[in-house]
């Protein structure tokens, strides 16, 4: 159903000013919106977006409860878990039980062994004298917001039973934290309770209906590629969207091609039937129609229904592994990123503002200090080669090498205070973005990792899908001119 715009109660009238900072769509790769034909939505924290703190509290209990079953303390079932400990983008270690931070040059800047921050020391004998490859089997990757529980239990078990004086198999206890959180979303102990309460876990964005049908109304054509089978998906899209807006009959209104259970990022690298439930059974299909639900698949045949060149297909998903790196690197669909912490993110970020600009002076006046220093340096060396040659200096330039020494022990200790000065801002700067890791998106003066990743694989990012409401659907999304150092 095709319907024209604007409808009264949606209708969205633009005053040419851009949206406020929380509500746009940031560009890493421009992308004409003219240009595409179809748009996809994941489900899970894209158009779902999930209560981060119910979601954890709900995951934790569940996990702990498997754990116990299986041998570890009772006492567990009573420990304090901090649901605000992990953040995305984290590395742990299964080998030594620590939870790591990297930037962008997979350097280690903090860590964590249980809930002890490690010193620089630490860090430095387990991770800066080799170097590190965080592909390899030995570290396990944070990519998305449904991992972030998973970590609380792990960091927390291990002070648990360190306090206790047990030796603790950091790489078996981790696989036991992932083999029950596995289990608790596979036999229901997790979505069963979701569905049977979903405002209760899932913010429904009174904004959603209407950006979908602004979509449509423009001719796009839009679908739904999630790993989450067809009975929740339906629970879940009949709460965010029945009944949002009059004009259509159901949540499968809103989209041409539904595909549940997609099994992603194996949907885009792995060849697998397409199934369809008909009588109760499931049954593989050859061929694809519009209007329908299916199960599993693979991106071969879908493109193929989709009847478009993959450059003029965008797809909307939130995690950074299997919606939009694999999207990526083996289609050419275009990527959109949801990252449910900008909001958080963006807010601190224009609380310390003026710690940012303090920071960039402090950075600006140690490097004239060194510099300066350098040039004292320098010339006092000069001045005891020529004593050392000659045995001995003038008088007045015996001065200058007194004079010159003073100089270094000045700078020296002005060096020194403008460090700790930085130091100190840094960490507050730090700790007003997240009290243990800092901002997701960097660390330090340094891209995180995970932002890393973002810049590289996400053409856009926001916080919401509804963003997209506050821009026409013929919006040419443009990057910044990126420039290297020398140009700036």
């Amino acid at each position: 159903m095709q319907l024209n715009l604007p409808l009264p109660e949606i209708a969205f009238v633009s005053t040419g000013a851009p949206p406020a900072p929380e509500c746009r769509v940031y560009c890493n790769r421009s992308l004409r919106l003219d240009a595409i034909d179809w748009v996809g939505f994941d489900m899970d924290y894209t158009l779902a977006v999930y209560d981060q703190k119910e979601m954890d509290r709900l995951s934790i209990a569940a996990t702990i409860q498997k754990l116990v079953e299986r041998g570890y303390p009772e006492g567990l079932t009573a420990a304090a878990f901090r649901t605000d400990f992990p953040i995305r983008g984290l590395l742990v270690d299964r080998k030594l039980g620590n939870v790591l931070k990297m930037d962008r040059y997979k350097y280690v800047k903090r860590a964590y062994h249980g809930m002890r921050e490690m010193t620089k020391e630490e860090r430095r004998h387990c991770y800066h004298t080799r170097r590190l490859k965080p592909a390899s089997g030995r570290y396990h990757w944070v990519d998305t917001l449904y991992g972030l529980s998973e970590v609380t239990v792990y960091a927390a078990v291990i002070e648990y039973l360190e306090i206790e004086g047990r030796v603790v198999d950091f790489e078996r206890l981790f696989n036991d934290v992932r083999e029950c959180i596995d289990l608790a979303h596979r036999d229901g102990s997790i979505k069963d309770a979701i569905a049977a309460d979903p405002a209760r876990f899932v913010d429904r964005d009174p904004l959603l209906a209407a950006t979908l049908h602004q979509l449509r109304s423009s001719g796009k054509r839009i679908f739904l590629l999630t790993n989450s089978f067809p009975a929740y998906s339906d629970r879940l899209m009949r709460y965010l969207l029945d009944d949002a807006l009059p004009a259509y009959r159901s949540w499968r209104s809103y989209f041409d091609v539904v595909v549940c259970g997609a099994g992603k990022p194996g949907f885009f690298t792995e060849r697998r039937p397409f199934q369809r439930e008909v009588s109760g059974k499931l049954e593989n299909v050859e061929r694809l129609e519009t209007g329908k639900v299916y199960i599993g698949g693979n991106i071969g045949p879908f493109q193929a229904l989709l009847d478009t060149t993959p450059d003029r297909v965008a797809y909307i998903g939130d995690h950074i592994y299997g919606d939009v790196l694999r999207a990526n690197k083996d289609s050419a669909w275009r990527t959109v990123m949801i990252i449910q912490e900008m909001d958080r993110e963006l807010e601190a970020h224009r609380e310390v503002l003026h710690s940012l600009e303090r920071l960039d002076r402090l950075d600006e006046q140690r490097h004239r200090l060194l510099d300066e220093l350098g040039d004292f340096q320098h010339a006092l060396r000069a001045l005891q080669r020529r004593k050392d040659r000659e045995g001995r200096l003038s008088p007045g330039l015996e001065a200058d090498r007194q004079r010159h020494r003073r100089s270094i022990d000045r700078l020296k200790q002005r060096v020194k205070l403008t460090e700790r000065e930085h130091d100190q801002l840094e960490r507050g700067v730090s700790q007003r973005f997240h009290p243990f890791w800092g901002s997701v998106f960097k660390t330090g003066p340094e891209v995180s990792l995970f932002g890393h990743q973002v810049e590289t694989y996400s053409g856009l990012y926001t916080a919401r899908v509804s963003n997209f409401l506050r821009y026409s659907p013929l919006h040419y999304f443009q990057s910044p001119r990126d420039r290297m150092p020398h140009e700036r």
